[in-house]
């Protein structure tokens, strides 16, 4: 199962808003959960499933959000290898 870690989300974010905006990205690949990472609540964090996506399909959308300006926050993303 590939994962993808998004940080800096804007505060509120729902999960099915986080997965309809990382679909316009990655059609190929579905998301099918959605698990929030603690911190202090100023940069909100998600861990991503994908488990029918390949690597190179991570690295592609890894690439494509990282420093992206959505809602009033620049992205930082990071494939995972688990």
């Amino acid at each position: 199962m590939q994962k993808l870690w998004i940080a800096n989300l804007p505060p509120g974010t729902s999960d099915d808003d986080l997965k309809a905006f990382v679909a316009k990205y990655a059609p190929v690949a579905e998301c099918t959960h959605v698990e929030r990472v603690e911190g202090d609540g100023s940069r909100p964090g998600a861990i991503l499933s994908f488990p029918a996506a390949t690597f190179g399909t991570m690295g592609m959308l890894e690439q494509r959000l990282n420093g992206m300006f959505w809602n009033g926050r620049a992205l930082i993303c990071s494939a995972m290898v688990r």
